[in-house]
């Protein structure tokens, strides 16, 4: 797979580092991470990402809200949630919604790298 340039949308910076970490790991490139829902479409517009790994407990939008803003102007957009457990309802709603998928926190390597794979077939 060639390297994807990866929008991480998640105000945990702990998350953020995480991801970044994993996702260099995996050979893609994070070219851009906001803190909000609400700034994730206005992200998505500027840096046109390949994947976005979107949160879903967020302050002022959550992940399903911003995740159907951008699916609703970029339909082709590849987001991937990124969830607590507990949360499965939210997961279905997410997917409702045009995310093509899910990771479970705390995160693990060989999950992500399953979930970008099976996002891209």
């Amino acid at each position: 797979m060639p390297p994807l340039k990866v929008l991480i949308v998640d105000d945990s910076l702990l998350t953020v580092r995480t991801l970044t970490v994993m996702l260099k790991e995996l050979g893609h490139l994070v070219v851009q991470h906001v803190g909000t829902g609400a700034l994730a479409l206005e992200a998505y517009r500027s840096c046109k990402p390949d994947l976005v790994t979107m949160d879903i407990t967020m302050p002022d939008m959550d992940g399903i809200q911003a995740t159907t803003g951008i699916v609703a102007e970029f339909p082709d957009a590849r987001i991937i949630m990124v969830t607590s457990h507990g949360q499965e309802g939210m997961v279905m709603q997410a997917v409702k919604a045009g995310a093509k998928g899910y990771v479970l926190k705390p995160i693990k390597p060989e999950k992500l790298r399953d979930m970008i794979a099976r996002v891209f077939k």
